[in-house]
């Protein structure tokens, strides 16, 4: 089903939301996250930086529900469909990770923040 040999042990994990088609974020899923994911029916990731399982929404409670699963013709890449729960699925408080355009040489922000990351992880 899914070749995690190709990206060491990962395959890259890509959440679009189930009723508007809006990508939310890309992320990447060893086999426990994505066997994780196929069980709970929510999303769960692994975080190179942390180097450990991610549960979307453990710290922010904005978990993914996940509508349906997808594989891609390679079997190295995941398309999530999910209902975002809390409106944000990006840690910065924005819906989307793909918050910001390129327009030009600028790159402007063209979402609109549904939370305060300070209030909801602290200070960095």
């Amino acid at each position: 089903m899914l070749d995690f040999t190709k990206a060491g042990g990962l395959v890259s994990a890509i959440a679009q939301d189930a009723a508007t088609g809006e990508v939310l974020m890309i992320a990447w899923m060893n086999p426990e996250a994505f066997a994780e994911t196929v069980r709970t029916r929510r999303a769960v990731y692994f975080s190179r930086s942390r180097n450990r399982l991610w549960r979307k929404g453990e710290e922010s409670g904005n978990v993914q529900e996940v509508q349906s699963i997808h594989v891609d013709c390679d079997g190295d890449a995941v398309l999530l469909k999910v209902t975002q729960v809390g409106g944000a699925a990006c840690h910065e408080g924005y819906p989307s990770c793909f918050f910001r355009e390129l327009v030009g040489d600028d790159l402007r922000v063209t979402g609109d923040r549904v939370f305060d990351p300070t209030t909801v992880y602290g200070p960095k």
